[in-house]
């Protein structure tokens, strides 16, 4: 066995390499092969990476009302989604026949509610639902 690292003794089978590699029980470099398989990705990142820094300013404007407005339109970004997956949820649940009507009823109206709460934030803090949609790359449009 060419192994770099100890020789243990194994249960009827003679001496047994130690583990060699940089895991928790490793002492030694990387295990065989890895340096094939992660330097692609490491490079595919890299270039994605310097991709969407080109699209990024050089320098940061901080102004404190677009702090607020910003962080509040991450925030209502997330609770839109939020509020999405479960009217869709929501939506398969009416169709299962497992819910009474008044718990249909008890459904549609917060979700009624909540719309109409995300709206009042929005136009407080200026956002508009483009606003909301934001680009993912690759991904395509969050909304």
């Amino acid at each position: 066995a060419g192994g770099a690292g100890v020789a243990l003794p194994g249960p009827g089978t003679g001496d047994v390499p130690a583990p060699t590699g940089t895991g928790p029980t490793g002492t030694g470099g990387p295990p065989a092969g890895a340096a094939d398989v992660t330097r692609p990705v490491a490079d595919a990142l890299a270039a994605e990476l310097t991709e969407v820094a080109s699209g990024l300013p050089e320098r940061l404007d901080i102004d404190p009302d677009a702090v607020q407005r910003d962080l509040a339109r991450l925030v209502l970004v997330i609770v839109e989604l939020l509020r999405r997956v479960v009217e869709h949820q929501a939506i398969q649940r009416m169709g299962d026949e497992d819910l009474s009507e008044a718990q249909v009823e008890r459904m549609g109206v917060a979700l009624e509610r909540l719309e109409q709460k995300l709206a009042e934030i929005k136009s407080v803090f200026g956002v508009a639902d483009a606003d909301l949609n934001i680009d993912l790359g690759q991904l395509g449009k969050l909304l």
